[in-house]
Protein backbone atom coordinates (compact mmCIF):
# COMPACT_ATOMS: atom_id res chain seq x y z
CA UNK A 1 0.00 0.00 0.00
CA UNK A 2 1.36 3.41 -0.99
CA UNK A 3 0.69 6.14 1.53
CA UNK A 4 0.35 9.77 0.57
CA UNK A 5 0.63 12.56 3.14
CA UNK A 6 2.16 15.94 3.68
CA UNK A 7 3.33 17.54 6.91
CA UNK A 8 2.84 21.04 5.48
CA UNK A 9 -0.15 22.88 6.92
CA UNK A 10 -0.73 25.74 4.51
CA UNK A 11 -3.99 26.84 6.11
CA UNK A 12 -2.62 26.84 9.65
CA UNK A 13 -3.69 30.44 10.27
CA UNK A 14 -7.36 29.57 9.71
CA UNK A 15 -7.05 26.31 11.61
CA UNK A 16 -5.50 27.82 14.71
CA UNK A 17 -8.03 30.63 14.96
CA UNK A 18 -10.95 28.23 14.49
CA UNK A 19 -9.41 25.77 17.01
CA UNK A 20 -9.03 22.99 14.46
CA UNK A 21 -6.20 20.46 14.49
CA UNK A 22 -2.81 21.66 13.25
CA UNK A 23 -1.99 18.15 12.05
CA UNK A 24 -2.97 18.05 8.35
CA UNK A 25 -3.46 14.27 8.03
CA UNK A 26 -5.03 11.33 9.81
CA UNK A 27 -2.81 8.69 11.47
CA UNK A 28 -0.98 6.75 8.76
CA UNK A 29 -1.65 3.45 10.55
CA UNK A 30 -4.89 3.83 12.53
CA UNK A 31 -4.59 0.52 14.40
CA UNK A 32 -1.14 1.47 15.75
CA UNK A 33 -2.47 4.87 16.76
CA UNK A 34 -5.49 3.38 18.52
CA UNK A 35 -3.39 0.87 20.46
CA UNK A 36 -0.90 3.48 21.69
CA UNK A 37 -3.70 5.95 22.43
CA UNK A 38 -5.49 3.37 24.58
CA UNK A 39 -2.32 2.98 26.68
CA UNK A 40 -1.82 6.74 26.89
CA UNK A 41 -5.43 7.42 27.88
CA UNK A 42 -5.22 4.88 30.73
CA UNK A 43 -2.30 6.66 32.44
CA UNK A 44 -3.26 8.75 35.46
CA UNK A 45 -2.68 12.47 35.98
CA UNK A 46 -1.69 12.29 39.61
CA UNK A 47 -1.51 16.02 40.38
CA UNK A 48 -5.23 16.53 39.69
CA UNK A 49 -7.96 15.86 42.26
CA UNK A 50 -9.13 12.25 42.07
CA UNK A 51 -6.19 11.27 39.82
CA UNK A 52 -8.19 11.10 36.58
CA UNK A 53 -6.76 9.48 33.47
CA UNK A 54 -5.44 11.35 30.46
CA UNK A 55 -8.42 9.98 28.57
CA UNK A 56 -10.75 11.73 30.99
CA UNK A 57 -9.11 15.16 31.17
CA UNK A 58 -7.14 15.74 27.96
CA UNK A 59 -8.32 17.83 25.05
CA UNK A 60 -8.51 16.52 21.50
CA UNK A 61 -5.29 18.23 20.42
CA UNK A 62 -3.37 15.96 22.81
CA UNK A 63 -4.95 12.82 21.36
CA UNK A 64 -4.22 14.05 17.83
CA UNK A 65 -0.55 14.58 18.75
CA UNK A 66 -0.19 11.16 20.35
CA UNK A 67 -1.96 9.49 17.41
CA UNK A 68 0.29 11.21 14.89
CA UNK A 69 3.43 9.99 16.67
CA UNK A 70 2.53 6.35 17.21
CA UNK A 71 0.29 6.14 14.16
CA UNK A 72 3.32 6.74 11.91
CA UNK A 73 4.79 3.33 12.77
CA UNK A 74 4.54 0.61 10.10
CA UNK A 75 4.39 -2.65 12.04
CA UNK A 76 4.94 -4.75 8.90
CA UNK A 77 8.29 -3.19 8.08
CA UNK A 78 9.23 -2.11 11.60
CA UNK A 79 9.84 1.41 10.33
CA UNK A 80 8.72 4.78 11.67
CA UNK A 81 7.63 6.85 8.66
CA UNK A 82 7.56 10.21 10.46
CA UNK A 83 10.68 10.36 12.58
CA UNK A 84 10.74 13.88 13.99
CA UNK A 85 8.06 15.90 15.75
CA UNK A 86 8.27 19.52 16.90
CA UNK A 87 5.75 21.08 19.28
CA UNK A 88 5.90 24.74 20.25
CA UNK A 89 3.28 25.62 22.83
CA UNK A 90 2.73 28.22 25.55
CA UNK A 91 3.78 27.69 29.14
CA UNK A 92 1.51 25.72 31.50
CA UNK A 93 -0.20 23.70 28.77
CA UNK A 94 0.97 20.49 30.55
CA UNK A 95 3.84 20.09 28.09
CA UNK A 96 6.20 18.24 30.44
CA UNK A 97 3.42 16.04 31.85
CA UNK A 98 2.30 15.08 28.35
CA UNK A 99 5.95 14.41 27.47
CA UNK A 100 6.22 12.02 30.41
CA UNK A 101 3.05 10.19 29.38
CA UNK A 102 4.10 9.89 25.73
CA UNK A 103 7.48 8.41 26.63
CA UNK A 104 5.95 6.12 29.23
CA UNK A 105 3.55 4.90 26.54
CA UNK A 106 6.52 4.30 24.24
CA UNK A 107 8.23 2.26 26.98
CA UNK A 108 5.15 0.12 27.58
CA UNK A 109 4.51 -0.75 23.92
CA UNK A 110 8.19 -1.05 22.95
CA UNK A 111 9.19 -4.49 21.60
CA UNK A 112 12.99 -4.12 21.41
CA UNK A 113 14.84 -5.75 24.31
CA UNK A 114 17.35 -3.68 26.29
CA UNK A 115 16.13 -0.58 24.47
CA UNK A 116 16.93 2.84 25.89
CA UNK A 117 14.34 5.61 25.75
CA UNK A 118 15.48 9.09 26.65
CA UNK A 119 13.98 12.34 27.89
CA UNK A 120 16.69 14.98 27.56
CA UNK A 121 16.21 18.20 29.52
CA UNK A 122 18.55 21.21 29.69
CA UNK A 123 18.65 21.35 33.51
CA UNK A 124 17.96 19.06 36.41
CA UNK A 125 14.89 21.14 37.34
CA UNK A 126 13.37 20.65 33.89
CA UNK A 127 14.31 16.96 34.01
CA UNK A 128 12.41 16.55 37.27
CA UNK A 129 9.36 18.18 35.64
CA UNK A 130 9.14 15.15 33.36
CA UNK A 131 10.51 12.42 35.61
CA UNK A 132 8.33 13.07 38.66
CA UNK A 133 4.97 12.81 36.81
CA UNK A 134 6.20 9.74 34.91
CA UNK A 135 7.19 8.00 38.13
CA UNK A 136 3.93 9.05 39.76
CA UNK A 137 1.93 7.59 36.84
CA UNK A 138 3.59 4.23 37.40
CA UNK A 139 3.06 4.24 41.17
CA UNK A 140 -0.59 5.23 40.77
CA UNK A 141 -1.38 2.13 38.68
CA UNK A 142 -1.00 -1.36 40.25
CA UNK A 143 -0.87 -2.88 36.77
CA UNK A 144 2.27 -0.84 36.07
CA UNK A 145 4.04 -0.64 39.44
CA UNK A 146 6.20 -3.70 40.09
CA UNK A 147 6.22 -2.84 43.78
CA UNK A 148 2.44 -3.13 44.03
CA UNK A 149 0.78 -6.24 45.43
CA UNK A 150 -0.26 -7.39 41.96
CA UNK A 151 3.28 -6.94 40.64
CA UNK A 152 3.30 -4.66 37.62
CA UNK A 153 5.52 -4.24 34.57
CA UNK A 154 7.67 -1.30 35.58
CA UNK A 155 10.30 -0.59 38.22
CA UNK A 156 10.88 3.03 39.29
CA UNK A 157 14.49 3.89 40.17
CA UNK A 158 14.41 7.40 41.58
CA UNK A 159 18.15 7.66 42.25
CA UNK A 160 18.81 7.10 38.55
CA UNK A 161 15.74 8.94 37.23
CA UNK A 162 14.99 5.71 35.37
CA UNK A 163 11.91 3.54 34.82
CA UNK A 164 12.67 -0.03 33.76
CA UNK A 165 10.40 -2.51 31.93
CA UNK A 166 10.73 -5.98 33.50
CA UNK A 167 9.57 -7.79 30.38
CA UNK A 168 11.99 -6.31 27.86
CA UNK A 169 14.66 -4.80 30.13
CA UNK A 170 14.07 -1.57 28.25
CA UNK A 171 14.51 1.62 30.28
CA UNK A 172 13.19 5.16 30.13
CA UNK A 173 15.88 7.54 31.38
CA UNK A 174 15.44 11.22 32.16
CA UNK A 175 18.73 13.03 31.65
CA UNK A 176 19.69 16.57 32.67
CA UNK A 177 22.22 17.98 30.22
CA UNK A 178 23.83 20.22 32.83
CA UNK A 179 24.71 17.34 35.17
CA UNK A 180 24.56 14.09 33.20
CA UNK A 181 26.57 12.96 30.20
CA UNK A 182 24.82 12.18 26.92
CA UNK A 183 27.81 10.69 25.16
CA UNK A 184 27.45 7.05 24.23
CA UNK A 185 23.65 7.07 24.42
CA UNK A 186 21.95 4.56 22.10
CA UNK A 187 18.38 5.68 22.55
CA UNK A 188 15.92 4.90 19.77
CA UNK A 189 13.10 7.09 21.06
CA UNK A 190 14.07 10.51 22.36
CA UNK A 191 12.16 13.48 23.70
CA UNK A 192 13.98 16.81 24.01
CA UNK A 193 12.31 19.24 26.40
CA UNK A 194 12.61 23.05 26.45
CA UNK A 195 14.73 23.45 23.34
CA UNK A 196 14.81 27.24 23.86
CA UNK A 197 17.19 26.74 26.82
CA UNK A 198 19.50 24.59 24.68
CA UNK A 199 19.48 27.46 22.18
CA UNK A 200 21.53 29.54 24.60
CA UNK A 201 24.35 26.98 24.71
CA UNK A 202 27.11 27.12 22.09
CA UNK A 203 27.76 23.35 22.19
CA UNK A 204 24.12 22.31 22.09
CA UNK A 205 24.10 21.16 18.47
CA UNK A 206 26.97 18.70 19.03
CA UNK A 207 25.39 17.44 22.24
CA UNK A 208 21.99 16.83 20.63
CA UNK A 209 23.61 15.04 17.70
CA UNK A 210 25.39 12.78 20.16
CA UNK A 211 22.16 12.11 22.06
CA UNK A 212 20.21 11.23 18.91
CA UNK A 213 22.96 9.10 17.32
CA UNK A 214 21.19 5.87 18.27
CA UNK A 215 18.52 6.43 15.62
CA UNK A 216 21.00 5.32 12.96
CA UNK A 217 20.34 1.69 13.91
CA UNK A 218 16.74 2.14 15.09
CA UNK A 219 14.35 2.34 12.10
CA UNK A 220 11.42 2.37 14.53
CA UNK A 221 12.84 5.36 16.40
CA UNK A 222 11.71 8.97 16.62
CA UNK A 223 12.69 12.32 18.14
CA UNK A 224 10.13 14.62 19.74
CA UNK A 225 11.18 18.19 20.49
CA UNK A 226 9.08 20.35 22.81
CA UNK A 227 9.51 24.00 23.69
CA UNK A 228 7.94 27.25 24.72
CA UNK A 229 9.15 30.50 23.18
CA UNK A 230 12.45 31.89 24.37
CA UNK A 231 12.65 34.74 26.88
CA UNK A 232 15.13 36.39 24.49
CA UNK A 233 15.27 36.57 20.70
CA UNK A 234 15.58 32.92 19.51
CA UNK A 235 19.16 31.72 19.11
CA UNK A 236 21.28 28.67 18.39
CA UNK A 237 19.67 25.26 17.90
CA UNK A 238 16.26 26.63 18.94
CA UNK A 239 16.25 29.31 16.27
CA UNK A 240 17.46 26.85 13.64
CA UNK A 241 14.78 24.28 14.53
CA UNK A 242 12.00 26.88 14.76
CA UNK A 243 12.92 28.42 11.40
CA UNK A 244 13.01 24.95 9.82
CA UNK A 245 9.70 23.93 11.39
CA UNK A 246 7.99 27.06 10.06
CA UNK A 247 9.43 26.44 6.61
CA UNK A 248 8.07 22.87 6.58
CA UNK A 249 4.69 24.00 7.91
CA UNK A 250 4.46 26.74 5.27
CA UNK A 251 5.42 24.41 2.41
CA UNK A 252 8.73 26.13 1.70
CA UNK A 253 10.57 22.91 2.52
CA UNK A 254 9.12 19.48 1.82
CA UNK A 255 9.95 16.92 4.49
CA UNK A 256 7.32 14.24 5.09
CA UNK A 257 9.38 12.81 7.97
CA UNK A 258 9.17 16.03 10.01
CA UNK A 259 5.89 17.16 11.62
CA UNK A 260 5.79 20.73 13.01
CA UNK A 261 2.98 21.76 15.37
CA UNK A 262 3.39 25.42 16.26
CA UNK A 263 0.93 27.30 18.43
CA UNK A 264 1.61 30.91 17.54
CA UNK A 265 -0.42 33.91 16.42
CA UNK A 266 -0.77 34.52 12.68
CA UNK A 267 1.35 37.46 11.44
CA UNK A 268 -1.67 39.73 10.97
CA UNK A 269 -2.74 39.18 14.56
CA UNK A 270 0.79 39.93 15.73
CA UNK A 271 0.82 43.13 13.71
CA UNK A 272 -2.52 44.18 15.22
CA UNK A 273 -1.39 43.17 18.74
CA UNK A 274 -4.42 40.91 18.96
CA UNK A 275 -2.63 38.89 21.62
CA UNK A 276 -3.41 41.68 24.10
CA UNK A 277 -7.13 40.86 23.80
CA UNK A 278 -8.02 38.19 26.34
CA UNK A 279 -10.56 36.70 23.95
CA UNK A 280 -7.62 35.56 21.80
CA UNK A 281 -5.61 33.82 24.52
CA UNK A 282 -6.87 30.45 23.31
CA UNK A 283 -4.86 30.72 20.08
CA UNK A 284 -1.60 29.62 21.70
CA UNK A 285 -3.14 27.95 24.75
CA UNK A 286 -5.09 24.89 23.58
CA UNK A 287 -5.42 23.81 27.22
CA UNK A 288 -7.17 27.06 28.19
CA UNK A 289 -9.79 26.27 30.80
CA UNK A 290 -7.99 23.08 31.80
CA UNK A 291 -4.41 23.59 32.95
CA UNK A 292 -4.34 27.27 31.93
CA UNK A 293 -6.51 29.85 33.69
CA UNK A 294 -8.11 32.50 31.48
CA UNK A 295 -8.63 34.72 34.52
CA UNK A 296 -4.99 34.48 35.59
CA UNK A 297 -3.72 35.32 32.11
CA UNK A 298 -6.11 38.27 31.89
CA UNK A 299 -5.03 39.61 35.29
CA UNK A 300 -1.36 39.31 34.39
CA UNK A 301 -1.87 41.00 31.04
CA UNK A 302 -3.63 43.90 32.75
CA UNK A 303 -0.72 44.30 35.16
CA UNK A 304 1.84 44.22 32.34
CA UNK A 305 0.02 46.74 30.17
CA UNK A 306 -0.66 49.15 33.03
CA UNK A 307 2.84 49.00 34.53
CA UNK A 308 6.22 50.05 33.15
CA UNK A 309 6.18 47.06 30.75
CA UNK A 310 9.69 45.97 31.70
CA UNK A 311 8.60 42.31 31.76
CA UNK A 312 5.87 42.46 29.10
CA UNK A 313 7.99 40.89 26.37
CA UNK A 314 8.88 37.93 28.60
CA UNK A 315 5.24 37.43 29.66
CA UNK A 316 4.10 37.46 26.03
CA UNK A 317 6.84 35.03 25.01
CA UNK A 318 6.22 32.46 27.73
CA UNK A 319 2.42 32.56 28.05
CA UNK A 320 1.32 33.59 24.55
CA UNK A 321 4.25 32.40 22.40
CA UNK A 322 4.88 35.88 20.99
CA UNK A 323 8.44 35.77 19.70
CA UNK A 324 10.75 38.44 21.07
CA UNK A 325 12.27 40.33 18.15
CA UNK A 326 14.09 42.89 20.28
CA UNK A 327 14.26 43.24 24.03
CA UNK A 328 11.90 46.22 24.15
CA UNK A 329 12.21 47.37 27.75
CA UNK A 330 10.72 50.55 29.18
CA UNK A 331 14.09 52.37 29.10
CA UNK A 332 14.85 51.25 25.56
CA UNK A 333 15.96 53.51 22.76
CA UNK A 334 12.74 54.81 21.13
CA UNK A 335 14.17 54.03 17.70
CA UNK A 336 14.01 50.31 18.57
CA UNK A 337 10.22 50.34 18.19
CA UNK A 338 10.61 51.51 14.59
CA UNK A 339 13.67 49.52 13.62
CA UNK A 340 12.12 46.37 12.13
CA UNK A 341 9.82 48.40 9.89
CA UNK A 342 12.72 50.13 8.12
CA UNK A 343 14.56 47.07 6.77
CA UNK A 344 15.50 46.90 3.09
CA UNK A 345 17.28 43.72 2.02
CA UNK A 346 18.73 45.38 -1.10
CA UNK A 347 21.24 47.33 0.96
CA UNK A 348 24.77 45.96 0.59
CA UNK A 349 28.19 47.58 0.30
CA UNK A 350 27.92 47.34 -3.48
CA UNK A 351 24.42 48.85 -3.43
CA UNK A 352 25.67 51.82 -1.41
CA UNK A 353 28.58 52.43 -3.74
CA UNK A 354 26.30 52.30 -6.78
CA UNK A 355 23.46 54.45 -5.42
CA UNK A 356 24.94 56.94 -2.94
CA UNK A 357 26.70 60.26 -3.44
CA UNK A 358 28.56 60.11 -0.12
CA UNK A 359 29.30 57.42 2.47
CA UNK A 360 30.40 57.75 6.12
CA UNK A 361 31.92 54.68 7.80
CA UNK A 362 31.44 54.53 11.59
CA UNK A 363 33.63 52.40 13.90
CA UNK A 364 33.26 51.32 17.51
CA UNK A 365 34.74 48.67 19.81
CA UNK A 366 37.70 46.53 19.02
CA UNK A 367 38.85 45.14 22.38
CA UNK A 368 39.37 41.40 22.77
CA UNK A 369 36.18 41.25 24.86
CA UNK A 370 34.12 43.39 22.48
CA UNK A 371 32.71 43.34 19.00
CA UNK A 372 34.42 45.60 16.47
CA UNK A 373 31.51 47.23 14.67
CA UNK A 374 31.65 48.82 11.22
CA UNK A 375 28.64 50.72 9.91
CA UNK A 376 28.40 52.41 6.51
CA UNK A 377 25.84 55.20 6.28
CA UNK A 378 25.27 56.26 2.69
CA UNK A 379 23.16 59.15 1.37
CA UNK A 380 21.09 58.12 -1.65
CA UNK A 381 21.90 60.44 -4.52
CA UNK A 382 18.26 60.71 -5.66
CA UNK A 383 16.01 60.25 -2.61
CA UNK A 384 18.56 61.62 -0.08
CA UNK A 385 17.55 58.80 2.27
CA UNK A 386 20.20 57.48 4.63
CA UNK A 387 21.03 53.84 3.94
CA UNK A 388 22.73 51.74 6.63
CA UNK A 389 24.85 48.59 6.26
CA UNK A 390 26.81 46.95 9.07
CA UNK A 391 29.19 44.13 9.95
CA UNK A 392 31.12 43.18 13.07
CA UNK A 393 34.18 41.18 14.05
CA UNK A 394 34.91 39.41 17.32
CA UNK A 395 37.87 37.55 18.75
CA UNK A 396 37.31 33.80 19.24
CA UNK A 397 37.98 34.25 22.93
CA UNK A 398 34.67 36.10 23.27
CA UNK A 399 32.87 32.81 22.57
CA UNK A 400 34.54 31.34 25.64
CA UNK A 401 34.34 34.33 27.96
CA UNK A 402 30.76 35.24 27.03
CA UNK A 403 29.10 31.85 26.82
CA UNK A 404 25.63 33.27 27.39
CA UNK A 405 25.77 35.00 23.98
CA UNK A 406 28.09 32.56 22.19
CA UNK A 407 25.29 30.74 20.33
CA UNK A 408 23.82 34.08 19.28
CA UNK A 409 27.16 35.24 17.91
CA UNK A 410 27.52 31.95 16.07
CA UNK A 411 24.10 32.56 14.48
CA UNK A 412 25.27 35.98 13.26
CA UNK A 413 28.44 34.39 11.91
CA UNK A 414 26.38 31.79 10.04
CA UNK A 415 24.32 34.64 8.55
CA UNK A 416 27.61 36.32 7.46
CA UNK A 417 26.85 39.38 9.57
CA UNK A 418 29.77 38.75 11.92
CA UNK A 419 33.29 37.39 11.43
CA UNK A 420 35.25 35.65 14.17
CA UNK A 421 39.00 36.18 14.13
CA UNK A 422 41.89 34.49 15.92
CA UNK A 423 45.04 35.98 17.39
CA UNK A 424 46.10 37.27 13.97
CA UNK A 425 43.29 39.85 14.34
CA UNK A 426 42.34 40.01 10.67
CA UNK A 427 39.51 42.37 11.61
CA UNK A 428 41.54 45.51 11.04
CA UNK A 429 42.68 44.52 7.55
CA UNK A 430 39.14 43.51 6.54
CA UNK A 431 37.65 46.76 7.86
CA UNK A 432 40.29 48.84 6.10
CA UNK A 433 39.63 46.90 2.89
CA UNK A 434 35.93 47.82 2.95
CA UNK A 435 36.68 51.48 3.70
CA UNK A 436 39.21 51.47 0.85
CA UNK A 437 36.45 50.37 -1.54
CA UNK A 438 34.44 53.44 -0.54
CA UNK A 439 37.47 55.70 -0.86
CA UNK A 440 38.43 54.31 -4.28
CA UNK A 441 34.87 55.01 -5.46
CA UNK A 442 35.42 58.66 -4.43
CA UNK A 443 32.42 58.52 -2.05
CA UNK A 444 34.20 58.74 1.30
CA UNK A 445 33.36 61.77 3.43
CA UNK A 446 35.47 60.67 6.40
CA UNK A 447 35.69 57.86 8.95
CA UNK A 448 33.85 58.51 12.24
CA UNK A 449 35.30 56.67 15.23
CA UNK A 450 35.08 56.28 18.97
CA UNK A 451 38.54 57.66 19.83
CA UNK A 452 39.23 55.07 22.58
CA UNK A 453 41.59 52.20 21.79
CA UNK A 454 42.12 52.80 18.08
CA UNK A 455 45.92 52.72 17.90
CA UNK A 456 46.27 49.91 15.34
CA UNK A 457 43.31 51.13 13.32
CA UNK A 458 44.76 54.64 13.03
CA UNK A 459 47.99 53.19 11.67
CA UNK A 460 46.17 50.93 9.20
CA UNK A 461 43.98 53.77 7.91
CA UNK A 462 47.03 55.96 7.51
CA UNK A 463 48.40 53.42 5.02
CA UNK A 464 45.47 54.15 2.66
CA UNK A 465 45.70 57.91 3.12
CA UNK A 466 43.06 58.40 5.81
CA UNK A 467 44.48 60.59 8.56
CA UNK A 468 43.30 63.05 11.19
CA UNK A 469 45.53 65.72 9.73
CA UNK A 470 43.74 65.49 6.39
CA UNK A 471 40.36 65.65 8.14
CA UNK A 472 39.52 62.13 6.96
CA UNK A 473 39.49 60.55 10.44
CA UNK A 474 37.20 62.16 13.00
CA UNK A 475 37.01 61.20 16.67
CA UNK A 476 33.37 61.47 17.72
CA UNK A 477 32.79 62.59 21.34
CA UNK A 478 30.94 59.90 23.29
CA UNK A 479 28.51 59.82 26.20
CA UNK A 480 25.93 62.61 26.36
CA UNK A 481 27.61 64.28 23.37
CA UNK A 482 26.07 61.59 21.13
CA UNK A 483 22.58 62.87 21.99
CA UNK A 484 22.14 64.67 18.68
CA UNK A 485 23.02 61.52 16.71
CA UNK A 486 20.66 59.42 18.84
CA UNK A 487 17.76 61.85 18.36
CA UNK A 488 18.49 62.33 14.66
CA UNK A 489 18.42 58.57 14.08
CA UNK A 490 15.08 58.32 15.90
CA UNK A 491 13.48 61.06 13.79
CA UNK A 492 14.73 59.66 10.51
CA UNK A 493 13.45 56.19 11.43
CA UNK A 494 10.09 57.75 12.27
CA UNK A 495 9.76 59.60 8.94
CA UNK A 496 11.12 56.69 6.92
CA UNK A 497 14.27 58.39 5.65
CA UNK A 498 16.66 56.00 7.42
CA UNK A 499 16.68 52.49 6.02
CA UNK A 500 18.90 49.56 6.93
CA UNK A 501 19.91 46.17 5.58
CA UNK A 502 17.82 44.15 8.04
CA UNK A 503 20.81 42.68 9.85
CA UNK A 504 19.90 40.49 12.82
CA UNK A 505 23.15 41.57 14.45
CA UNK A 506 22.17 45.23 14.37
CA UNK A 507 18.64 44.38 15.52
CA UNK A 508 20.15 42.67 18.56
CA UNK A 509 22.47 45.59 19.34
CA UNK A 510 19.65 48.10 18.94
CA UNK A 511 17.50 46.03 21.31
CA UNK A 512 20.32 46.05 23.87
CA UNK A 513 20.46 49.85 24.01
CA UNK A 514 19.40 51.60 27.18
CA UNK A 515 18.77 55.34 27.27
CA UNK A 516 19.80 57.06 30.50
CA UNK A 517 18.90 60.67 31.30
CA UNK A 518 21.60 62.98 32.65
CA UNK A 519 21.09 66.41 34.20
CA UNK A 520 20.77 68.14 30.82
CA UNK A 521 20.93 65.39 28.18
CA UNK A 522 20.72 61.64 27.54
CA UNK A 523 23.26 58.95 26.84
CA UNK A 524 23.13 55.47 25.36
CA UNK A 525 24.49 52.50 27.26
CA UNK A 526 23.83 48.76 27.66
CA UNK A 527 20.63 47.41 29.18
CA UNK A 528 22.70 45.56 31.75
CA UNK A 529 26.30 45.14 32.79
CA UNK A 530 26.41 41.56 31.51
CA UNK A 531 27.05 40.16 28.08
CA UNK A 532 24.78 42.33 25.93
CA UNK A 533 26.66 44.11 23.12
CA UNK A 534 25.87 47.50 21.57
CA UNK A 535 29.10 48.20 19.63
CA UNK A 536 27.44 48.13 16.20
CA UNK A 537 24.66 50.50 17.30
CA UNK A 538 27.27 52.89 18.69
CA UNK A 539 29.14 52.72 15.38
CA UNK A 540 25.88 53.82 13.74
CA UNK A 541 25.63 56.86 16.01
CA UNK A 542 29.26 57.75 15.25
CA UNK A 543 28.51 57.72 11.51
CA UNK A 544 25.25 59.63 11.96
CA UNK A 545 27.14 62.34 13.86
CA UNK A 546 29.10 63.12 10.69
CA UNK A 547 26.30 62.46 8.18
CA UNK A 548 24.06 64.97 9.98
CA UNK A 549 26.57 67.67 8.99
CA UNK A 550 25.64 67.12 5.34
CA UNK A 551 29.18 66.16 4.21
CA UNK A 552 30.57 65.95 0.70
CA UNK A 553 32.97 63.25 -0.47
CA UNK A 554 36.70 63.93 -0.51
CA UNK A 555 37.45 63.56 -4.20
CA UNK A 556 40.83 63.47 -5.85
CA UNK A 557 41.90 66.82 -7.27
CA UNK A 558 40.97 67.30 -10.93
CA UNK A 559 43.48 69.10 -13.17
CA UNK A 560 42.84 70.76 -16.51
CA UNK A 561 45.23 72.28 -19.00
CA UNK A 562 44.14 75.68 -20.18
CA UNK A 563 45.76 76.99 -23.35
CA UNK A 564 45.57 80.75 -23.67
CA UNK A 565 46.09 82.15 -27.14
CA UNK A 566 47.69 85.48 -27.94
Amino acid sequence: MTLHWTTACLDWEKRIVSQRSLIPFRPLFPSEAEYALSVFKALKVTDLPGQPTFGEVSDQWVFDFVSAIFGAYDAETGKQLITEFFLLISKKNTKSTIAAAIMLTALIINWRHNEELLILAPTIEVAQNSYKPAAAMVRADPELDANADEGGLLVVQDHLRTIKHLGTDAALKVVAADTDTVSGKKAGRILIDELWVFGKRPNADAMLREATGGLVSRPEGFVITLSTQSDEPPAGVFKAKLDYARAVRDGQIENRKFLPIIYEFPPEMIKAKAYEDSSNFYVTNPNLGRSVSQEWLQDEMTKELSGDRTTLATFLAKHLNVEIGMNLRSNRWPGADLWDGRADGKITVEYLIENCDVIVPGLDGGGLDDLFGLVLVGRHKKTRDWLVWCHAWCHRGVLQRRKSIASKLQDFAAARELTTVDDELEDISEIVSIIAQVKDAELLACVAVDPAGLGEMVEALDEIGITQEEGMLIGVPQGFQLMNAIKTSERKLANGTLLHSGSGLMQWCVGNLKIEPTATAIRATKQNAGDAKIDVAMALFNAVTVMSRNPEPKRKPQYQMLVVGR
